[in-house]
């Protein structure tokens, strides 16, 4: 068995100096990068997450069951895999990867759990215009899993003694806040330098895959600062300014030249009718 429940409760004992405040209001930020939880702790937070944000789906009657909708969970799957298969993911054996479907058409929204559960809302299928597009925000969502910024956000947004807490099933409303906060119901931020790292490693990650032209998450910027989108991915509306990250997605594009590739958008098409 791997060591996450006992050690992350020590890590919380062991930083106490750091942390001890953060029980009762959020924890200063530490240095941009720095991530005190194991590979194995953001596994088991994912799990608990994961499994929350499935109850509170379900609930309201969103969670779309693979068992009812298998074709496109088919579609999906095959955009979702090409991206995670590029070559370039440092945890993809290592974290679960299962993506789910939440029936929500007024939401333009995906997002990943520590860990690697991946949630997306048939909003954003129907909202976007291509297949590339839609697995460019994948890539930026993925990104934020695997360079494991979520656990780094919470511990500075809640403290490592409470999110101790949360993976040892002590703190069911720390569990319920964090999968509001992930799903862009509550106002769970990241910062703008990880909104950027996962910008451009969706880039790299759709190059790795050379199939996807790979600046396929500007298109979805592009059409978003266009329409005004009503209710916005976090992504988005943390940082209302998209076209700075337009020029950005672009020129790393250019650069690892994967601007131009077209691809067939039958399946996409498919997938959002059977959405």
């Amino acid at each position: 068995m791997f060591r996450s429940l006992s050690f992350l409760a020590a890590s919380a004992l062991a930083v106490a100096g750091l942390t001890a405040a953060a029980v009762h209001q959020p924890a200063a930020a530490p240095a941009q990068g720095f991530n005190i939880f194991s590979v194995d702790q953001d596994v088991a937070l994912g799990a608990q997450v994961a499994h929350q944000t499935d109850s509170m789906y379900q609930a309201k009657g969103q969670l779309m069951a693979r068992g009812s909708h298998a074709r496109a969970y088919q579609l999906l799957d095959g955009v979702v895999n090409r991206v995670l298969d590029n070559g370039n993911l440092k945890y993809r054996t290592k974290f679960p990867w299962d993506v789910k479907l939440i029936k929500d058409d007024a939401t333009q929204n995906a997002f990943a759990t520590p860990g690697g559960h991946i949630y997306v809302f048939t909003g954003l299928v129907k909202f976007l215009d291509n297949e590339s597009q839609l697995a460019g925000v994948l890539g930026h969502e993925i990104a934020h899993a695997d360079r494991r910024h979520s656990t780094q956000l919470l511990q500075r947004q809640y403290g490592v003694g409470m999110l101790a807490s949360v993976v040892l099933g002590k703190n069911q409303g720390m569990l319920a806040q964090i999968a509001n906060g992930l799903a862009g119901v509550t106002s769970l931020k990241f910062s703008r330098t990880f909104e950027q790292e996962a910008d451009k490693y969706s880039t790299v990650y759709l190059n790795g895959t050379r199939y996807y032209a790979c600046d396929g998450a500007a298109g979805f910027f592009i059409k978003a600062e266009k329409q005004g989108s009503g209710n916005p991915p976090e992504f988005l509306s943390t940082h209302p300014n998209p076209g700075s990250r337009i020029q950005a997605i672009q020129n790393n594009a250019r650069s690892l030249g994967c601007t131009g590739r077209s691809v067939s958008n039958s399946n996409f098409e498919e997938l959002k009718r059977l959405l």
